[in-house]
């Protein structure tokens, strides 16, 4: 990179508990919490067969009441957060939307919320947890890869619930250069070096187009009626749900319900960062969503991108620089990340919009197995995300808002394409 005059300070993903390797990912989650926390872990381990043979709010009741105050290490609240959220899905939702509770008792209550406090997330399954902080590797020293990686908790829902979650972590993983590059981009900004720029955003596009390749990897891992049928309630949360339209009431935390999003994919700060570095802006309701999802991260992870949305616009130097390099790695990495989200459309489609329209055409038919898992699944929540959003309309305003991110000459000629 050319000499820089800016006097600043180098932006650097290190203040953000962003590594270089890892990225979000949590290097090496724990895999065990200190002997005192055993009650928890055997429940939390067992979740799926209890939920199955509906007894897992027994155990759940009957758990005893444990202090958080032996909990020291961010990997210890890690797991802990992570153990108290599958037990806390399972016990909501052990019913299906047929018997949901009012009130989560305090022995789960109490800790979840003190655990959540410490870390700065809610007290419910987040991305966070679910995958970047429930992995392993068979062989420690083996690849990061579908066959080397296992969850350490899982859901109802079996090998599909594996699937889900490790390819997302994938995504995660493909995005790792990406992340790596942004603070190239900025730093090349700040002192006028396009060429330093161009060569960053084309690392970044390349790492946008893993991400989809990766993300196709659903297809092949995660069934669509165990998906719409079985895993998506345990996802859920309470706000937004019709199934519980009060939210929930955390026993011996306060006596007023509360109301908290499900586990979406737009708690991963991966594309929250990419909008920011690029000037994708989110107007009205979608904006909102987004950036209220920002509550459903770590707290580092949330200053991150809130750091990347104050620098100088990026789009605004580029247009400056007329740099013809320039401007076209800036376009290409806008239609990366466009053709990025247009393939999540296509995914919940398969997985969430065509297995609503035959759960509605199935109730009255007859059943084969599929249509027995996928006619079973919960009516409230057809065409919403685990978030509580209506999802198709949300997708499509975001994925067009991104286009809107493109210079001029180039977004005349996508539109005229599609």
């Amino acid at each position: 990179m050319a000499a820089c005059k800016d006097s600043t300070t180098p932006f650097s993903l290190e203040l953000y508990h962003v590594s270089e390797e890892l990225g979000f990912i949590l290097p090496e989650p724990l895999q065990k919490l200190p002997p005192y926390y055993q009650p928890w872990m055997d429940i939390a381990h067992q979740v799926p067969e209890l939920v199955l043979a509906h007894e897992l709010r027994s155990r759940v009741n009957k758990m005893p009441q444990l202090s958080t105050q032996f909990l020291q290490k961010h990997r210890e609240l890690r797991l802990a957060h992570l153990a108290l959220s599958v037990m806390t899905m399972g016990y909501v939702w052990q019913e299906s939307e047929n018997d949901t509770v009012e009130m989560l008792p305090c022995t789960l209550a109490v800790p979840f919320w003190e655990v959540s406090q410490r870390l700065g997330l809610p007290p419910i399954i987040t991305h966070a947890d679910a995958v970047l902080a429930n992995w392993r590797k068979k062989d420690p020293e083996g690849p990061f890869d579908m066959e080397n990686l296992e969850l350490l908790l899982s859901l109802p829902g079996g090998e599909s619930v594996r699937g889900f979650f490790i390819v997302t972590l994938m995504v995660e993983i493909a995005a790792i250069p990406a992340l790596r590059n942004i603070p190239k981009v900025i730093n090349g900004a700040r002192c006028g070096d396009s060429k330093a720029v161009a060569t960053a955003l084309e690392e970044i596009s390349q790492s946008i187009d893993s991400m989809a390749v990766r993300l196709k990897l659903m297809q092949v891992h995660v069934d669509p009626s165990v998906f719409y049928g079985i895993m998506r309630i345990f996802l859920s949360g309470w706000k937004d749900n019709p199934c519980m339209p009060k939210g929930l009431v955390y026993e011996g935390v306060q006596t007023e319900p509360m109301e908290y999003s499900g586990g979406s994919a737009a708690q991963s700060s991966l594309l929250h960062c990419f909008d920011e570095l690029l000037g994708v802006k989110h107007e009205d309701k979608s904006g909102a969503f987004l950036t209220r999802m920002r509550n459903y991260m770590l707290p580092a992870h949330k200053q991150l991108i809130q750091d990347i949305s104050l620098q100088p616009s990026l789009r605004t130097f580029v247009q400056e620089q007329a740099n013809e390099h320039l401007t076209e790695a800036f376009q290409k990495c806008v239609a990366k990340l466009l053709a990025l989200r247009s393939y999540h459309i296509t995914i919940v489609t398969r997985f969430i919009t065509i297995p609503a329209a035959k759960a509605r055409q199935l109730r009255n038919q007859s059943r084969d197995s599929e249509a027995e898992i996928i006619s079973k699944a919960p009516t409230a929540l057809e065409e919403r995300g685990t978030g509580g959003t209506g999802m198709m309309s949300f997708l499509k305003t975001v994925r067009n808002q991104t286009r809107d991110a493109l210079l001029p000459k180039t977004r005349k000629e996508m539109e005229h394409h599609s």
